[in-house]
């Protein structure tokens, strides 16, 4: 597990030059492991994306979060007011990490990592295209 997330973390920095890639992967406390990839547009506004794999669930996430929670607490009302529905929006930002948590990939496969590369690569960028999106009209 730990070596697929280190192979897609490369593949992302090999693939997206432009983008930024946190330079090492957070193992938290077994709960969760992270790391961050997210392109100039947000890092501008304060903004990160962070790929997760959460163990309890086995799943992979890509959630939004601001750089401290001044800034958390500034665009979860924002994605509050615009009536934000395409994800999941934290209740506050008080106890959580997000501002936005999507699932990207429920149960994965690992015999196949170019494929399951493939998904979260292709469900993270439609994630960031979409907070683009939104806060480009906001």
């Amino acid at each position: 597990l730990m070596g697929y997330i280190t192979d897609l973390r490369l593949h992302l920095i090999n693939t997206y030059p432009d983008f930024f890639v946190s330079g090492s992967i957070h193992y938290g406390y077994m709960d969760y492991t992270y790391f961050y990839f997210f392109p100039k547009s947000l890092k501008k506004r304060n903004l990160k994306i962070a790929i997760l794999f959460i163990h309890d669930t086995f799943t992979f996430e890509a959630w939004l979060a601001g750089y401290n929670k001044n800034v958390q607490t500034k665009y979860l009302e924002l994605f509050k007011e615009g009536n934000w529905n395409k994800y999941h929006i934290a209740p506050d930002a008080k106890g959580v990490d997000y501002i936005i948590n999507y699932t990207l990939i429920d149960n994965p496969d690992f015999s196949d990592p170019e494929a399951l590369t493939k998904r979260i690569e292709n469900g993270t960028l439609s994630f960031i295209n979409d907070i683009e999106d939104f806060l480009s009209k906001h």
